[in-house]
């Protein structure tokens, strides 16, 4: 497999396991402190580059690209396992690199991935930094902080909750600036927020590690069934959307571990992605008019993805846990592209804390 062109001081490589080839990034000391960071839906590793080079060189990052994601292998995602699929990959890899412990880093879906990891290995995990995370409910269909469902077949949520335009556009490799679906005016409407903008040159790298997403049932967006609840669709059982719904995933008993590492939460004061008020959310495109037939807030709100993260978080530190929240100002969904010396910052002390 052809090996993918990547900054000055990081390397890139291809890693066998029992589970998966995987693409994997590093950089810094070979025997420094492990830090493993895990990327987001529709981009991968190379989101992380920048990070990775401004960490002290006694840390050793590692970042791999998630399967259907990047130059890792292409497996079909079973959704009826929620994240671990993911996860399990993961542990895959850590037990190839023969890591005991690391700090694990953790965006967007990959904060997702991270908290399944540590439920499953609490006793690896040194500390978990959660950046614009999945709610622990998942994403879409679910209406209060407790994470109970709108509907008994998770309507609202899975595969069918993409917008096809978006998922064509995909499959087509579309780099154009024509249409506010193309992936490039998604990433610079949603994944930033004005007036930050990437580089030329590293908006292309962006662009095409959107585009390395790999589409279909088993991977982006997955399948869907339908319902007769509003709006009419219902989780299937492949791919990633689905794998991602409340039906399959649910990860707030993070808060009963016996053993808590440390969570630093990060996230951007104007977030459209993963909020109370998400654009993605298909309960708040209905609120504003956007899908027809919206039922009203009393069947129907928007879920409330913030506030169902602090409340786990809060069982979570009182039963024993700890963990701080931080809002970065002028920012949206990517801390750690837009406010990269902030966000670094916060990581290292975070870590020299521990």
């Amino acid at each position: 497999m052809e090996t993918p062109t990547v900054l000055s001081g990081i390397t890139s490589s291809f890693i066998n396991t029992p589970r998966l080839q995987t693409h994997l990034l590093t950089c810094g000391a070979e025997d420094g402190l492990p830090i493993l960071f895990i990327h987001g839906n529709v981009s991968s590793n190379l989101f992380w580059e920048e990070t990775m080079l401004a960490l002290p060189p006694t840390y050793r990052s590692l970042a791999p690209d998630l399967r259907g994601f990047g130059h890792s292998e292409s497996k079909a995602v079973d959704a009826t396992r929620g994240g671990r699929d993911f996860a399990d990959d993961l542990h895959s890899l850590v037990e190839v690199l023969g890591l005991s412990a690391f700090h694990l880093v953790g965006w967007s879906l990959g904060g997702g991935v991270a908290m399944q990891y540590t439920l499953d290995h609490p006793e690896q995990v040194a500390s978990l930094t959660l950046v614009a995370p999945v709610s622990p409910f998942g994403f879409g269909g679910t209406k209060d902080v407790a994470g109970n469902p709108v509907a008994s077949d998770y309507a609202g949520s899975g595969g069918g909750a993409a917008n096809p335009e978006f998922v064509q556009r995909l499959a087509d490799k579309d780099r154009s600036s024509e249409s506010n679906l193309s992936p490039r005016l998604v990433m610079n409407s949603f994944y930033f927020k004005l007036p930050f903008k990437a580089t030329p040159e590293r908006e292309e790298v962006f662009v095409s590690s959107m585009l390395s997403t790999q589409t279909g049932l088993g991977n982006y967006p997955g399948d869907m069934t339908p319902s007769p609840h509003w709006p009419t669709i219902a989780p299937g059982s492949h791919g990633l959307l689905n794998a991602i719904s409340p039906q399959y995933f649910n990860v707030s008993h993070l808060a009963d571990l016996n053993k808590k590492p440390p969570i630093l939460w990060i996230r951007g004061d104007n977030d459209q992605i993963v909020s109370d008020n998400s654009f993605f959310d298909l309960a708040y495109l209905g609120q504003l008019g956007a899908v027809p037939g919206w039922p009203g807030a009393e069947v129907a709100p928007p879920q409330p993805m913030i506030a169902q993260t602090r409340a786990v978080l809060q069982r979570y530190q009182a039963n024993g846990g700890h963990y701080r929240e931080v809002i970065i100002s002028s920012c949206g969904h990517s801390p750690h592209i837009e406010h990269a010396d902030t966000f670094r910052k916060l990581l290292v002390e975070f870590w020299r804390k521990r």
